[in-house]
């Protein structure tokens, strides 16, 4: 999979103007004010072209391109379908591509790809068309449609190709995103990633949740990640899947993926999304993911694997579906995924009925805090700089510490096979393997005595570990991290709490999350969160003390419904009133299965999603999604899951619904409260 489309193929703005400037060959056309046309989306019109004021014809299909006719009725109706902002793709009515070629003629194309983009100028109710990858502007070429000068005038046909995408298949009307006291009305989902497809060198995964092509390029499939593909052995490596029988394709088919094991591929599709939200999701927080081990572990790369560069890159991917969807929408603003960098965008947002999207961050070596035997290899000064880089792109989160011991403190320990292959990365990222303590009370999670998993796992080779390694011997029992919260960690806490950010508190080892919870109280600072599941009961139960949140992540029914019930029944359980989920969508977690009873006891098509929307069974292509059989293969099934989960709840069931329901409202609240506290520094 190359470097995400929209990344590759935007061009910046100025470049976009200059080209609306430069490519018309006349002075005249030259100081005609063109604008970006953003109301051609989805639309069917037949084009006439004009030189000057002289009309050339209306575009017809002629052989292997176009060419011109004076009667109406022979025009060829062209279908737009936008591929950024101002820019689209010209489908004729076999559903061709038109494309600019190497020759000058505008050709027809089967399949979409950087010369069938067109960014598309507005002016004195004509068009101009300028090839996106050339510069060329539409207009005559040899008595052919090819490169030239002219402007078009769009009129209404019929006839059209149709635009293949997806469906939500949701339909009725939505509850208002808020009531009447303001208050946010839906559920969050506290921990997802809808831009893996930019992270880990841009290779690692299969997919994207944008691209300019729409679905058949966005959801195309990988040759990489089918049989005995280098993504298919990787993929069996962190999920478990047959790498022998891997199915590389993928629109229209689906034949292998996605599947909520299907790790590797894209989860998240923006239609998929869409179907969530239209059902009741009101906030979605996206974490900026970046790992500089497995980015360096996996052969094939395109961008580089420094987690300061992945999350730049993440950045723009993120900002290019919002783009996206407005220009699917009609223009700038208009479409439905908003980013909120404030409490009061999300509350904007909310009050537009639209999906307020935050930003995070969950990086394993933040701003380049690594530690190296010890040695904290950042300084303060690194940390204000980055801090403040990130807020200036709107990111409101933070995860201090991730997979791996840093400068700022200890991380919380994976079990089994996967802690195996953690602590490798641990030791390749800081050069030593995870230090424990036997401990009693609150713990991390136990490792095994006699390390075979290490030791099978050093035996594959490539790894570059130091001459000499020794796999690790741990204390049988309760163990805790011996690394508690640094002074660099301190720093970091101090100034985040200074600056209103949400402090994600998961992955931290016990020891630093019982510091970070003790100056987080000795502030009365409320923005602390446990979202996906990650921590120990007593650190969520100081959480809802602080007035803090928690989230459960989503796997099975029945075990989200369950932590919900022990965590409702926790000292502090009584301050919840509003919880989330944590999907971890497209972070390398497999989703939930379908319940064990579904059999007998299954979600019924159609159903009402809490939002009061009917949601029927979700088609890609060729594919109909089914929670009962696929459980969650793929983001849309959201819609399916929260509903499924609080018809099984039984008595409890009013409780949950308030509890999720008031979720995006509890998160935005705490975040707010954050803003009038400081830290004691």
């Amino acid at each position: 999979m190359p470097l995400p489309s929209l990344i590759r193929r935007a061009l910046p703005a100025a470049c976009v103007s200059l080209l609306l400037v430069t490519a018309s060959p006349t002075a005249a056309a030259a100081a005609t004010a063109w604008s970006p046309a953003y109301e051609l989306d989805d639309a069917c019109v037949t084009l006439q072209a004009f030189h000057g004021s002289s009309s050339l014809g209306y575009l017809k299909r002629a052989g292997l391109g176009y060419g011109f006719t004076g009667n109406r009725s022979a025009a060829e109706p062209f279908r737009f379908d936008a591929t950024a902002l101002g820019r689209y793709t010209v489908r004729d009515s076999t559903s061709a591509f038109a494309y600019q070629s190497v020759i000058g003629f505008v050709l027809a194309g089967s399949r979409y790809g950087g010369r069938a983009d067109w960014t598309v100028g507005s002016a004195d109710s004509r068009y101009r068309l300028v090839s996106t990858a050339t510069g060329q502007q539409l207009g005559s070429f040899l008595g052919s449609v090819g490169a030239g000068s002219a402007t078009l005038a769009a009129g209404p046909a019929d006839g059209c190709s149709a635009v293949r995408d997806i469906e939500t298949a949701v339909t009725g009307t939505a509850a208002p995103g808020v009531d009447a006291d303001g208050r946010l009305v839906g559920w969050i989902d506290a921990h997802a990633h809808p831009t893996s497809a930019a992270a880990f060198g841009g290779e690692l995964r299969c997919g994207e949740v944008v691209a300019p092509g729409g679905v058949e390029v966005a959801l195309g499939g990988c040759p990489s990640h089918g049989a005995f593909g280098v993504g298919a052995f990787f993929e069996a490596f962190v999920g478990g899947t047959d790498p022998f029988n891997a199915a590389p394709d993928g629109w229209p088919s689906f034949g292998g993926w996605p599947q909520r094991d299907t790790l590797l591929h894209e989860q998240a599709y923006f239609r998929s999304i869409e179907r969530a939200w239209r059902s009741g999701e009101r906030v979605l927080n996206a974490l900026l993911v970046a790992n500089r081990v497995i980015c360096g572990l996996y052969p094939l790369r395109s961008t580089p694997c420094d987690e300061t560069a992945q999350i730049r890159i993440q950045v723009e991917y993120l900002r290019s579906i919002q783009d996206y969807v407005d220009a699917q929408s009609g223009g700038p603003g208009r479409g439905w995924f908003r980013l909120a960098a404030t409490p009061a965008e999300v509350r904007q947002i909310a009050a537009q009925g639209k999906l307020a999207v935050t930003i995070g961050v969950e990086s394993s070596e933040l701003f380049g805090c690594r530690e190296v035997r010890g040695v904290p290899q950042c300084t303060t000064a690194d940390i204000d700089a980055g801090l403040e880089e990130l807020r200036a792109v709107g990111v409101s989160g933070l995860y201090p510490v991730h997979k791996f011991d840093n400068a700022f403190g200890g991380t919380r320990f994976d079990s089994g096979l996967n802690a195996a292959a953690v602590n490798i990365g641990n030791l390749i990222s800081t050069g030593h393997w995870w230090t424990a303590t036997s401990c009693t009370g609150p713990a991390d999670n136990t490792q095994p005595l006699v390390s075979d998993d290490i030791a099978r796992l050093l035996s594959l080779g490539g790894l570059n570990l130091p001459a000499g390694t020794i796999a690790p011997v741990y204390p049988s029992g309760p163990i805790c991290n011996t690394r508690g919260l640094t002074p660099l960690g301190t720093y970091l806490i101090n100034r985040m709490m200074d600056l209103g950010m949400v402090i994600h508190i998961d992955h931290m080892g016990i020891r630093t999350a019982t510091d970070v919870l003790d100056l987080a109280e000795r502030a009365g600072y409320p923005a602390v969160v446990s979202v996906h599941s990650w921590s120990d009961q007593t650190v969520v139960n100081r959480i809802l003390g602080l007035g803090g949140f928690a989230a459960g992540y989503a796997g099975p029914v029945p075990g989200f419904v369950g932590e919900w019930r022990a965590n409702r029944a926790l000292a502090n359980g009584d301050r919840i009133d509003g919880y989330g989920v944590g999907s971890d969508v497209n972070g390398l977690g497999q989703q939930a299965a379908p319940r064990p009873d579904a059999g007998a006891n299954p979600l019924r098509y159609p159903f009402t999603a809490p939002n009061g929307t009917t949601v029927a069974r979700h088609v890609m292509g060729g594919r109909t999604f089914d929670l009962n059989t696929d459980g969650v293969a793929q983001y849309g099934l959201y819609a399916d899951w929260v509903t499924d989960m609080i018809q099984q709840a039984g008595s409890d069931a009013p409780l949950l619904r308030r509890d999720l329901m008031n979720g995006a409202e509890a998160y935005t609240a705490m975040w707010e409260r954050a803003g009038t506290v400081r830290s004691p520094g």
